[in-house]
């Protein structure tokens, strides 16, 4: 349940969190990160489940008004309180004391690392707790259990439910690390976050805790570097209002700058902005992406304390001066998200007077933290005393769509109360009255980013790489439709035979292993459905693994022999080890996506003999379990009816065996290869059939294989016959999207002429 930072990469992010698994990737990558350690999302879990208090929450939280304040209020109110009212587990808390013995004396960070934040689709920035300072070990296990209660904060369960995650449903890990005493912090984006400008890394900070700098509480220096041979750009000093410093006894203090000489020098010397700016460089080349980093610096070495995918890049509108019109400045400011939003100003000192601000209006404050983010969403616009580009109203009004101005200095003082305002954030200007732009009408409501099409199809994606779950997890798929057991069952395995691993009894050690991995996939995704086709290796592919030539068979031909769920049949006790990991993700980790299919179905009989074992696990008791299996042998065409009476509730189409077996040729036989073809009239005959019958019987119908990918006439085939849904490579998940809201939307169109 606690790994350290150097055992965790990437792609564990589904237990280790956003924040827990970028640390451990860029330890691994010899980048200067504190060392710690992460308290893993299952220890959460099992906090639920030794406390009973998952179905509690579960019930508290179902239906949750997210826009009626006072009700969110009251229900987060009474979460966070059955979270601290119960104990930690007693072996947990002895792990987590050890662990902290083991990082040595001294003050640590706790910080919240939830497993849906900073990825490329959402950041979460600052939604949930972290504590700096903690002294002592009972202090860390108190502040663990509020990083876990901060799930349940009113604005974490209005950004998780406005992001389309469940409410009650959140898992979230803790990343505990050896405080830096900062003198200077701050932010980088490898990226100008503003014009999306990929030639250059933008550079804020302060002195002191880089707190100040992502909070917005201070406006920050800002440097800007070019990437190619690093030379500075720009310098912008800011006069730095507060410092936020660590305190030895624990804790931190806030200190004013007003009258420190501090207050206007430069935080970075150039060889630093230099040193930081490589630094930088090196973490987005190693991830390929650009990247979000918060970087620290005492004692003249720097720290980076966590870096992310940038989640909030736009292209600003052009920033033309309105025609024929004299404009009075009435602010400027640091242009934080573009845009251009006309109304009435609303100031607010704090957020206490939120009832005071109307739909619509310009939202006009000192500063902006993450409990602002439901009334962000009612604004028009939003303009700031303090903070820079890299600061919490800057990145939440970008992932919002929100204009926003940020660090104008006294934008409280400077605009009326109620007055008419217009705010180009393009230019980083407030102006008086209500001014057009020339050609555009000013915007009153939320600026929408593009966002991926709406389509009735689902658009699922195929995945079976456990490096890239998440990667896929941020692409716009309504979940997995075909989560390939083979190379999972390969890692689990350890490449060997599975009747070795039974011979030496060691089915829990593998049954453990492929729950483990399998909790990856279904944490990622969740709420979204993960549908996971059981192992169907060929009797030539389990050769491959150690001892495998002594237990399979030669074949001549493989893809036509013992295989699916024949194989289930004849070897139930191996079927059974899948079926208990199932069992466990969906029972133990509380991940109910997760649901089984079945491979290469070729008679009423084989499913059966597989239903027994399926039955003996329990697996079709569970609330919301769905059984479905493969359509990839033609006899699927003739027995679907049977197949559904048994209890099948969905088919995938498995275009590929499917097209194999009704032309009857073997595509990887180079005499006959050219013959394959998925359009191939026969073929398509199939697909429609397969499709319409799953609808006649109340069927889940997909379609899993190549074709939809590679052909647009087969999946506008495919959608125009009703299927309700199509899995494809990640590669082709956006585009895919695009064709599936184009052909749908022709066939409106078609539909709508017909009835003139």
């Amino acid at each position: 349940m606690i790994k350290e930072l150097s055992e965790l990469r990437q792609s564990d992010a589904a237990t280790a969190g956003g924040k827990g698994a970028n640390l451990g990737e860029l330890t691994a990558t010899g980048a200067p990160v504190p060392p710690g350690f992460v308290i893993l999302a299952e220890a959460y879990l099992r906090f639920l489940q030794d406390t009973d208090l998952a179905a509690q929450l579960d019930e508290l939280l179902e239906g949750l008004p997210i826009e009626d304040t006072q009700e969110l209020n009251r229900r987060a109110a009474e979460a966070r309180r059955l979270i601290g009212s119960r104990p930690l587990p007693k072996d947990l808390a002895q792990a987590i004391r050890a662990a902290v013995g083991r990082l040595g004396k001294g003050l640590v960070a706790v910080r919240s690392s939830a497993t849906m934040e900073d990825s490329e689709a959402a950041s979460f920035a600052g939604i949930n707790e972290s504590f700096l300072n903690v002294q002592g070990e009972q202090a860390v296990l108190q502040r663990v259990q509020d990083c876990w209660a901060s799930l349940y904060q009113p604005r974490s369960l209005y950004y998780r439910v406005r992001q389309g995650y469940s409410a009650s449903q959140a898992l979230i890990a803790v990343v505990v690390q050896r405080q830096i005493p900062s003198e200077k912090a701050g932010v980088m984006f490898t990226v100008d976050p503003m014009t999306g400008q990929n030639d250059r890394l933008v550079i804020e900070g302060a002195f002191g805790l880089g707190e100040s700098v992502v909070s917005g509480q201070v406006s920050p220096d800002r440097y800007v570097v070019a990437k190619e041979g690093l030379k500075l750009l720009e310098r912008y000093v800011a006069r730095k209002s507060l410092r936020i410093v660590a305190l030895p006894e624990g804790g931190t203090r806030t200190e004013s700058l007003a009258d420190s000489p501090l207050a206007t020098q430069p935080v970075l010397q150039d060889g630093e902005i230099q040193h930081l700016a490589e630094v930088g460089r090196k973490i987005e080349a190693h991830y390929g992406t650009p990247q979000d980093v918060e970087w620290a610096m005492a004692d003249r070495q720097l720290y980076v304390v966590q870096s992310r995918p940038v989640t909030t890049l736009a292209k600003p509108a052009a920033p033309a001066a309105p025609s024929g019109t004299e404009e009075q400045v009435l602010v400027r400011g640091v242009p934080a998200s573009p845009g251009r939003a006309a109304g009435r100003a609303r100031v607010l000192a704090s957020l206490a007077a939120e009832a005071d601000l109307q739909v619509g209006e310009i939202l006009v404050t000192t500063m902006t933290s993450p409990d602002w983010v439901p009334l962000m969403k009612k604004a028009a616009a939003i303009v700031t005393d303090e903070g820079g580009a890299t600061s919490h109203a800057a990145i939440v009004s970008r992932e919002l769509g929100i204009p926003a101005i940020v660090g104008t200095g006294d934008a409280t003082h400077a605009i009326p109360d109620g007055a008419e305002i217009t705010v180009d954030a393009s230019r980083g200007l407030v102006l008086a009255g209500r001014i057009e732009a020339p050609g555009a009408q000013p915007q009153t409501a939320l600026t929408v980013l593009a966002t991926a099409p709406v389509t009735a199809t689902n658009v699922y994606v195929n995945l079976s790489q456990p490096s890239r779950i998440a990667e896929v997890a941020a692409l716009p798929a309504d979940g997995v439709g075909l989560l390939r057991a083979e190379f999972i069952l390969t890692e689990a395995l350890n490449h060997r035979h599975p009747r070795l691993l039974v011979e030496e009894g060691r089915q829990e050690e593998f049954v453990t292993r492929l729950a483990d991995s399998l909790r990856d996939f279904a944490a990622a995704f969740h709420p979204r459905p993960v549908v996971y086709r059981a192992s169907d290796f060929k009797t030539n592919e389990y050769r491959h693994l150690e001892g495998g030539d002594r237990f399979e068979p030669q074949e001549e031909n493989p893809m036509l022999g013992y295989r699916g769920a024949f194989r289930y049949a004849r070897e139930p006790e191996l079927f059974r080890l899948e079926l208990d990991a199932l069992v466990r993700v969906r029972r133990d980790f509380r991940l109910p996506n997760l649901t089984l299919m079945l491979p290469f179905v070729r008679t009423t009989w084989d499913l059966e003999e597989s239903l027994r074992v399926i039955d003996q696990v329990g697996l079709r008791n569970d609330t919301g379990f769905k059984l479905w299996i493969m359509a990839e042998v033609p006899s699927v065409l003739f027995r679907l009816a049977d197949y559904a009476r048994l209890g099948v509730q969905g088919v995938s189409i498995g275009s590929n065996d499917l097209t194999q077996l009704i032309l009857g040729l073997d595509r990887d036989g180079q005499e006959v290869a050219a013959l394959f073809d998925e359009r191939d009239p026969a073929v398509v005959t199939a697909l429609r059939q397969i499709i319409c019958t799953a609808q006649d019987l109340g069927l889940t119908s997909s379609i899993c294989g190549q074709a939809p990918s590679v052909y647009p006439e087969i999946l506008d085939v495919v959608v125009r016959s009703g299927i309700t849904s199509v899995s494809v490579n990640p590669d082709a998940v956006e585009r895919t999207r695009r064709l599936v809201a184009a052909t749908e939307q022709r066939i409106l169109l078609e539909a709508a002429r017909k009835s003139l």
